[in-house]
């Protein structure tokens, strides 16, 4: 079914949109990378605290840490709110970074080639580590055909400049997210071809599976895949070296346990995806995005800390749909 055409208001704000967007991209690749990187940064570790996220991530850093004193605490804020604000200002500047051998370090890029080689397909699982995106240009840059899974921009316009941005730093094959996305990726793997997900957001409707100790939806689509392909899991993570320079760590392949009881081993398969993910958090929690709501409204709620009537309202407030 054809997608409804939007009104004539909604048109024009997404044309205003994508102006601003263009000026923005157009005034930002003019500077060196570090340059654009460092700026970004520092301005949304400047001015994320001062927004309703920022709530979201204190009460996600209390459940995960909930005895991390008050300065560690302050310090993993503010480096998270640099890592999410220098991803947001390097996205358009990719392929000089991509480009540049110097800025991307890979870790067992041997387990790549093999992959390209004929060692899959895989479905490669990651989080929101860092900048992501240059995981999903090692990837493709490497030899392996892979299908790269991503949530479309809500104004077209802005999309089909993201697409164009991906290409220039070699990523083409994309298969968005929902029933048309699982479909095509099907499709691709019974061709041999890998396909790549994040798996580390709240999923309604999800396996509930043990994150950190407390209970999370988790979407068991990497998984299904992986269990109806026979293919392993192949986790990957990007972590930030030193400013806009990266490492992309190829992890060793988790192979899932077909048992027959095709329920338990999605279970199963679930429970390791959230070990991987709690692994690297652990690991470098700064370069995770705190910013996303993981859990499920009772989570947060049971496990808010005793606060005054007004405090306690506005983390309702932000917590409740």
């Amino acid at each position: 079914m054809a997608e409804p055409r939007p009104s004539l208001a909604q048109d024009l704000l997404w044309r205003l949109e994508a102006l601003a967007f263009d000026i923005f991209v157009g005034l930002i690749r003019l500077l060196p990378v570090d340059t654009v990187s460092n700026f970004g940064g520092w301005l949304v570790k400047t001015i994320g605290p001062l927004t309703g996220t920022q709530r979201i991530v204190e009460r996600n850093i209390e459940l995960v840490f909930p005895d991390m004193p008050p300065d560690r605490k302050a310090k993993l804020i503010a480096e998270q709110w640099e890592s999410l604000g220098r991803f947001f200002f390097e996205h358009p500047m990719l392929d000089r970074i991509i480009g540049d051998p110097s800025r991307v370090e890979i870790v067992n890029a041997e387990r790549l080639r093999q992959i390209a080689d004929g060692a899959g397909p895989v479905v490669f699982i990651s989080g929101h580590f860092s900048n992501m995106e240059v995981m999903s240009a090692v990837i493709v840059n490497s030899g392996v055909k892979c299908q790269i899974t991503y949530r479309a921009a809500n104004n077209p316009y802005i999309e089909t400049r993201f697409r164009k941005s991906r290409w220039r730093y070699g990523v083409r094959d994309f298969a968005p997210k929902g029933e048309e996305g699982a479909r095509d990726i099907i499709k691709a793997m019974g061709r041999g071809e890998s396909v790549a997900l994040m798996n580390d957001q709240k999923f309604n409707g999800g396996i509930a599976a043990p994150f950190f100790g407390h209970l999370a939806h988790t979407a068991p689509g990497p998984s299904k895949f992986a269990l109806r392909f026979g293919a392993p899991l192949q986790p990957m993570s990007v972590q930030r070296t030193k400013g806009a320079r990266f490492r992309v760590v190829v992890h060793e392949p988790i192979h899932l346990a077909e048992t027959g009881d095709r329920a338990a081993d999605l279970e199963a398969a679930v429970r390791q995806v959230n070990a991987f993910m709690e692994a690297r958090i652990v690991e470098r929690p700064h370069e995770w995005w705190w910013v996303h709501k993981r859990w499920p409204n009772e989570v947060y709620r049971k496990n808010a800390p005793p606060q005054g009537e007004g405090d306690r309202e506005a983390v309702e407030g932000v917590h409740t749909p």
